[in-house]
């Protein structure tokens, strides 16, 4: 087996499409589902890419422990026989290895309508792939001498190929004297069983595909070199590197130990050398022709073969569990290549290995094995009529990875007549809200029309539903705004839901468990959904904001509070067209527990397991402010591997505080940043403070500690980086956290309201409020079944602040952490945001405005009882 270990082989596995994103571009096919059986696999959209290559959405279903999980994926699948189309692989940056980049990046760099990541490479090495690679018809890289890798290529016939291959190669001297060729463009890597280092007493050819002058320096042996041009031995360079990149019409030959000794007897400057090399097929009975291969790929191990799960090739227990995915592979009957990837997303963290069986299988492939991924997993794709690709995936780090080669599809088409247009617009925009459209195309081809200027638009809308300027778009009201562009011959209509007071379900200020404190800032999102279902955060500059009980402004949405003396909780509003939300908000006390500038915490390090290097230093910045630095080593060892800051175990936090913040100055390691917490009755509680530190410069997390079932006082054990042993290979294993400023924030309880006992009759002006009389100005009545009652009872008798607006005869109660809005003969009332049907609507009586009492004071928190008999009405 592979000592991953030494390799430093990504053995993980590959992340998809962020989420089923369905463009209006793509051909929804919701019910459409591959197989009946558990697991199902459901196409829900696709979307073509070039002539001859479309992006397929999936939703995979199975069941778990007993439960459903979901995950994506997308697949590309390319036409082989469609001359307008092919595949090729893409290397790097600007086609060199040690050049790690993106999918994304070789993607754009290529002139790529989609691709997807590759091989498996030595994390720890220079970055060049396990496999052999051939990009352009061009040999870049050479199989390794290692059981069970396969290999996916195309031949000169396009016909798709899923095997194993190996190497053979020599070179020749003047003198007739031949050694051994190990590889081409290979790091170095151990055989097996028996863990020999593959560059001890061996010769390997470096081209000027490999990207830096140092070949495969490891420490284990030293090279001497050789470079040849035109077939002439150049110069040889004793125990020591050529300090060059090869060039383009020669090599480099890196030799040691018994090879070096070839070298030193049988080489001579200006002497002719012969290369003699070739892929092979490790089944010597098939008889492909390599050396027309238009492309060729290395993997891992073998997935599918004759349309059924195979048997692995390679060891797969370093790639358990569910993890995102990368595959490639073919349809039976040739014509079909699929890119595919799975997903970290939905209810699954993406597929197992044999779950990614069944996968490959449900979407086609007939035969076909894995790629990287894990954290390398990336897809792009260029919508259609877009000039340039994006990520098509949700990225399981939440970083496009720099790896060291993919399989790109690139269109092949001429420029064709336009087809077709698309209007670039969003499904929904506010009253008043500009809006920047556009049009793009593409023609027979489905290529992109790429210069803007080549499609300019006339637009329109329909019903006076709006105005344009160029192409701004501002709607002027509510409904559904019928937006037209047309181009040349070319026309496209697209619906856009203008949301007003009335297409709105709901509005909410979305910021749940929220502390305030003195001079903060904070940032209100306002949420809208519609009747409809569209859910979108409103525009700043389109909110009308309020706030009550604290001195504080809003502006485009950020909440600054510059005094909360003598406030004990405090309200805001938030207004659209009418319609109001309120968030009620504890005032927090902030007690910084963590500064080394004002407090002794005593803190030491400590690695687990023993291997693990840790140490903490006190450490000062151009303002003199201190903060602790926490250093971590991870290269030794295996499994979980953990680097602690440890503090004073004796120091109890004061009270019960919400929320626990600190100032972390990232390391974009991937790693994770947790507490250990103790509670009074012993319990252990490993608090995750930032899932991935994938940033760097001071930040501040923090984490609801109300989410965790403490008995308190707490205790802070520890701070620590973490790295799971799963992907590790994936996360820098060396590094350091800067830590400061450790603050817990305290929550002040919200007041609520004190109820009081009311009696009241139909019909009669007396009432009782807490065994006191009282007299309405207009007697309470029934109304199709509903009781209405004076509004100003709401003010008196329950407690409740009341607002009229004259204008739109509206009537604003506002008691506790409650909000109601309700309008003068119009059923619909607004409760916290929340539209609310009553079956009467308030009226004017007598110049009295009377409301329905259920609806109103059930929703204010009474119960209210009814007597038929003395047609008495009691809350409680």
């Amino acid at each position: 087996m592979v000592k991953h270990k030494q390799l430093g082989t990504k053995v993980s596995a590959i992340v998809l499409s962020t989420m089923i994103f369905l463009s209006p571009f793509m051909t929804m096919t919701t019910n459409r589902v591959l197989a009946a059986s558990e697991p199902t696999v459901t196409e829900v959209g696709q979307e073509i890419l070039t002539s001859g290559a479309i992006l397929k959405k999936y939703v995979w279903k199975s069941i778990r422990n007993n439960k459903e999980i979901t995950t994506n994926g997308n697949v590309v699948e390319v036409d082989l026989t469609n001359p307008l189309v092919k595949l090729d692989v893409m290397s790097g940056t600007n086609n060199q290895f040690t050049k790690k980049q993106s999918v994304l990046g070789m993607t754009k760099e290529t002139g790529a309508v989609a691709g997807i990541n590759g091989d498996f490479y030595n994390t720890q090495a220079e970055g060049v792939p396990m496999g052999p690679e051939i990009a352009n018809g061009q040999l870049m890289a050479t199989p390794p001498y290692l059981p069970g890798f396969y290999t996916f290529a195309l031949s000169k016939d396009n016909i798709p190929i899923v095997d194993l291959f190996t190497f053979q190669g020599h070179v020749m001297a003047k003198d007739g004297a031949q050694f051994t060729l190990g590889g081409i463009n290979k790091t170095y890597y151990w055989f097996e069983p028996n863990d020999e280092h593959s560059h001890i007493d061996a010769m390997f050819m470096y081209t000027n595909a490999w990207g830096q002058s140092d070949r495969s320096n490891d420490g284990t042996t030293v090279p001497t070199e050789v470079l040849v041009q035109n077939g002439i031995i150049k110069q040889i360079a004793e125990n020591t590197i050529i300090d060059m990149i090869a060039p383009a019409d020669g090599y480099i030959l890196r030799a040691s130990g018994l090879a070096a000794d070839f070298v030193m007897k049988h080489l001579k400057v200006g002497d002719p050398l012969i290369a003699d090399y070739q892929v092979l097929p490790q089944d010597s009975s098939k008889t492909y022709d390599t050396t027309k291969f238009k492309m060729m790929i290395g993997g891992h191990t073998i997935m599918v073969d004759e349309g059924q799960p195979t048997e692995f090739s390679r060891e797969v227990a370093s790639l358990c569990c569910t993890r995102s995915r990368t595959a490639i592979g073919y349809s039976k009957d040739q014509k079909y290549a699929y890119l595919i990837t799975v997903d970290n997303a939905g209810d699954s963290k993406g597929l197992t290995m044999t779950e990614l069986q069944q996968f490959m299988i449900k979407v086609g492939v007939w035969k076909g094995m894995n790629l990287d991924g894990g954290g390398s997993t990336q897809m792009a794709a260029r919508p259609l009529g877009e000039v340039s690709p994006i990520v098509a995936n949700k990225l399981e780090t939440g970083v496009q990875r720099k790896v060291v080669n993919g399989v790109g599809v690139y269109s092949l088409a001429p420029k064709g007549q336009v087809k077709g247009l698309f209007i670039q617009a969003p499904t929904m925009l506010f009253v008043n809200e500009k809006a920047a459209l556009g049009v793009r195309g593409y023609d027979e081809y489905y290529n992109p029309i790429e210069a803007t200027e080549k499609v300019p638009a006339t637009w329109s809308v329909s019903n006076d539903a709006g105005s344009f300027t160029d192409n701004i778009f501002t709607p002027n009201k509510p409904g559904i705004a019928q937006v037209n562009a047309s181009s040349g011959t070319g026309k496209q209509t697209v619906s856009i839901e203008v949301a007003g007071r009335d297409q709105i379900a709901s509005l909410k200020i979305n910021m749940p468990n929220m502390v305030l404190s003195q001079g903060g800032s904070y940032n209100l999102p306002v949420i809208a959904t519609t009747k409809t279902g569209k859910t979108r955060e409103i525009p700043a500059e389109s909110i009308q904001w309020e706030v009550l009980g604290m001195k504080a402004e809003v502006k485009q949405g950020v909440l600054t509070v510059n005094d909360l003396a003598g406030a004990s909780q405090a309200q805001v509003i938030a207004r659209y067209d009418g319609y109001s939300t309120m968030l009620t908000i504890g005032i927090g006390k902030d007690q910084v527990w963590y500064d080394l500038d004002k407090t002794d915490v005593m803190t030491m390090a400590k690695g687990k397991p023993d291997s693990v290097g840790s140490s903490v230093y006190i450490k000062q910045d151009a303002t003199k402010n201190h903060y602790l630095e926490l250093n971590y080593d991870f290269t030794q060892g295996t499994g979980t591997k953990w680097a602690y800051a440890d503090l004073d175990a004796g120091i109890q936090i004061e009270g019960q505080p919400q929320f626990m913040k600190l100032r972390v100055n990232g390391d974009e390691s991937l790693n994770a940043l947790k507490t250990e917490i103790r509670d009074s009755a012993g319990g252990v509680f490993y608090v995750e403070l930032a899932p991935i530190l994938n940033w760097k410069g001071w930040r501040t997390v923090s984490e609801d500690l109300s989410n965790y079932n403490f008995k308190y006082p707490i205790t802070v054990r520890s701070v620590y980086v973490v790295s799971e042993e799963i992907g590790q290979d994936e996360r820098a294993a060396k590094g350091k956290v800067e830590i400061d400023d450790i603050t817990f924030t305290y929550k002040s309880p919200l007041s609520i309201p004190s109820k009081n006992a009311v009696n009241l009759t139909i019909n009669k002006t007396a009432v009782s409020v807490n065994g006191k009389n009282m007299v309405l100005e207009q007697a309470p009545v029934i109304v199709q079944g509903n009781t209405l009652i004076p509004i100003r009872f709401v003010t008196d008798a329950l407690g409740g602040t009341v607002r009229w607006d004259e204008k739109e005869r509206k009537v604003t109660v506002i008691r506790g952490d409650k909000l109601i809005d309700l309008w003068i003969d119009h059923p619909d009332l607004i409760i916290n945001g929340q539209r609310v049907t009553a079956e009467v609507a308030p009226k004017i009586m007598s110049n009295v405005t009377v409301v329905p009492l259920r609806v109103l004071s059930e929703n204010l928190g009474w119960k209210v009882t009814w007597d038929e008999k003395t047609q008495q009405i009691t809350l409680q």
